[in-house]
């Protein structure tokens, strides 16, 4: 008997699909939103990018079970959906991996391969942990920003180099720009350092240079948002 008085919703699919697809597709989402979250480094974890990743699984879910293997509509949807622009930049490439990932899962639940897509999302979810418990590909001495202000018409190109070549493998010059009104020059360099017990003697000497301008190092600056 029809409780709902709705036995098929059309002739593809029925209520129990349905509930199933949107069931399994949030279980699968929020379980990569979790992995998300626990594998985050960095200052730019958003909660909202972790809810959204959850709706796009679902509603990418959704959709494919409204196309099926009708090729009208998936035209439809096609014409239908892009209209659709972003705006917002995506702060990290691993965020663009994973909405691919949920939208992966999501097209899988759609087109009722479950276990396919159980399957992808458990063993994927292990590489990820894995990669991270690992730190495949990390350098071993990350680069550092070194900025420097000095007044106008230093010798700037030679006035650090004992220092660089003394405590610093990499040393490069990446900006220059004027601040304080014309009446100092600020100075970036993209620093790596031979050893990182040496940053105060090393930002010591930079400012005794200097004559105790404003020295700033920002370690670590690829692996934080700025």
């Amino acid at each position: 008997m029809d409780i709902f008085g709705i036995q098929d919703l059309t002739s593809e699919f029925s209520v129990m699909d349905v509930a199933l697809v949107l069931v399994l597709s949030f279980a699968l989402s929020a379980f990569i939103g979790w992995i998300y979250k626990i594998t985050h480094r960095g200052t730019s974890y958003v909660q909202s990018f972790v809810h959204t990743l959850v709706l796009n699984g679902m509603v990418v879910a959704l959709v494919m079970l409204i196309v099926g293997s009708n090729i009208a509509r998936a035209f439809s949807l096609v014409g239908a959906l892009s209209i659709i622009r972003f705006r917002n930049a995506v702060k990290e490439t691993r965020d663009v991996g994973f909405i691919f990932f949920t939208m992966a899962i999501g097209m899988a639940v759609g087109t009722r391969f479950y276990l396919l897509a159980v399957i992808s999302a458990v063993v994927i979810s292990l590489m990820i942990l894995l990669l991270i418990r690992l730190n495949w590909f990390a350098r071993e001495m990350s680069s550092q920003l070194l900025r420097i202000q000095v007044p106008n018409g230093a010798p700037f190109d030679t006035m650090f180099s004992g220092t660089f070549l003394k405590y610093t493998h990499t040393s490069d010059l990446i900006g220059v720009d004027s601040v304080h009104s014309g009446l100092l020059t600020e100075l970036t360099y993209s620093i790596g350092l031979k050893r990182s017990d040496q940053v105060q003697p090393f930002l010591a000497e930079i400012r005794s240079l200097n004559e105790d301008s404003k020295v700033t190092l920002i370690a670590g600056y690829n692996g934080v948002d700025l």
